[in-house]
């Protein structure tokens, strides 16, 4: 664990509605490098200017809701009284057609849900079907796996700090963020042919090993990355404006975040340090050596520290990763499982006949169910699926980080003015096709 320090600190007083609904929101006091300066909230409303409560719509279509989700706001003045959030507008149903497809047919599915970690997701669902098959993936593709995770990892990071940064109003960390993605989506490009949507994974290995002289270009980005994330940091960190708008907004205390089940940087940031790549580890990850970021605060501010944090620790297992790739298969040896080589399908009548009922029926697992839980960007992202002994599961459910961390929202906006909505939402990193699953 390494709790971050922060630049600033921040003296906060009680903030809230009082008994007659008037918004009271104490001063407040930022000291940076010895100096104190002190905001003094607005006088009150005298009783007789009081007015309506009055409720608007943020959404569903708005670019600051970072998809179509609708916030009906409760306002008094300025003052979020009441936040009610309302999902369901896009409603892919990936659960219920995961129940007509083969195991394999759905890792396309799993690009589409959290489509800033397509590669992580696959990732994770494999690891879910091989606990179901009962089956273990060669050496190689367990750091193959670590890589990509990760690699998937910094591309949702940068994708959170760009957009956040348009939200609050800043536009040149914006276009640092989004070219580094781009140099992430080339590797991924390189790998396996596709950028957003990768389909990366197969039940017992990989859909393509790596080509030749990929490692020597995830070695230049590994290099070079880390610079970014020091402009990034010179910005943003200490500038007025920005702690402004993030420091005390949405705070959230741990026993809090707990008891609401956020996960990933949202818990973190709030100072419980809960990480599944370390208290239930995964794809030999008990074996890197990496710091769990952890704020003390659990504010806009504190999620951002934590975000920049983890985009170092992920260079940080990439080059571990990098170091310690083994040579060898990327895919099991078992056909009846992963598919044989074409040239062997067309010229060995086993391979051809493995090749055709894994084609038609799928790979059949054996009765039984299996959890897999992983650290995704954004939290705990875990696959829960039950065989019945056919190639499709009987049930297949997701459980998604952005959903559980969206709970929140109401108990973080309430008191806060309506600027601030878009700052907390923003902190929060949601994508909506993970929550209308």
């Amino acid at each position: 664990m390494a709790t971050l320090k922060r630049t600033v600190e921040v003296a906060l007083g009680t903030s809230g509605i009082d008994r007659s609904g008037r918004a009271v929101r104490s001063p407040l006091t930022v000291t940076e490098n010895g100096g104190v300066s002190t905001l003094e909230p607005p006088p009150p409303i005298e009783p007789q200017l009081e007015g309506e409560h009055m409720l608007i719509n943020i959404g569903p279509q708005h670019p600051a809701t970072h998809g179509v989700l609708r916030l009906v706001l409760e306002l008094d003045g300025e003052t979020v009284v009441r936040c009610i959030p309302h999902v369901g507008y896009l409603h892919c149903g990936f659960e219920k057609i995961g129940e007509y497809r083969q195991y394999n047919q759905i890792i396309p599915w799993t690009d589409r849900e959290d489509y800033l970690n397509s590669i992580g997701n696959n990732v994770a669902f494999a690891l879910g079907a091989e606990r179901l098959f009962g089956i273990d993936v060669t050496p190689r593709c367990v750091v193959l796996r670590v890589i990509a995770m990760e690699l998937s990892r910094i591309i949702s990071h940068l994708v959170w700090l760009g957009t956040t940064c348009i939200d609050i109003g800043a536009f040149t960390p914006f276009l640092w963020s989004f070219e580094q993605r781009e140099n992430v989506y080339k590797l991924l490009e390189d790998w396996v042919g596709a950028r957003l949507t990768t389909s990366a994974t197969r039940v017992g290995g990989m859909a393509a090993d790596i080509p030749n002289g990929w490692m020597e270009n995830l070695n230049f980005f590994i290099r070079n990355f880390p610079k970014t994330i020091d402009e990034v940091d010179r910005m943003l960190t200490r500038n007025a404006i920005w702690v402004g708008r993030t420091v005390g907004i949405g705070a959230m205390t741990g026993e809090e975040a707990v008891n609401y089940g956020l996960s990933g940087p949202m818990v973190r940031a709030s100072g419980v340090a809960f990480d599944v790549r370390r208290d239930f580890p995964y794809l030999d990850y008990e074996t890197y050596d990496f710091d769990v970021p952890v704020g003390s605060h659990g504010d806009v501010y504190d999620r951002y520290l934590v975000r920049v944090e983890e985009l170092r620790q992920s260079v940080r297992i990439l080059e571990q990763a990098a170091k310690r790739l083994p040579d060898g298969p990327v895919n099991i040896d078992d056909h009846r499982v992963i598919l044989p080589p074409k040239s062997k399908a067309m010229s060995d009548m086993e391979s051809m006949i493995h090749h055709f009922k894994q084609v038609m029926e799928g790979a059949r697992p054996p009765l039984g169910e299996s959890y897999v839980a992983v650290e995704s960007p954004k939290g705990e992202k875990g696959y829960y699926m039950v065989s019945d002994g056919t190639g499709k599961p009987v049930r297949w459910r997701i459980r998604p980080p952005s959903f559980v961390n969206l709970s929140a929202i109401s108990k973080m906006v309430e008191g806060h003015l309506l600027s601030d909505v878009i700052a907390i939402n923003a902190s929060i990193d949601i994508v909506m096709g993970e929550i209308d699953r």
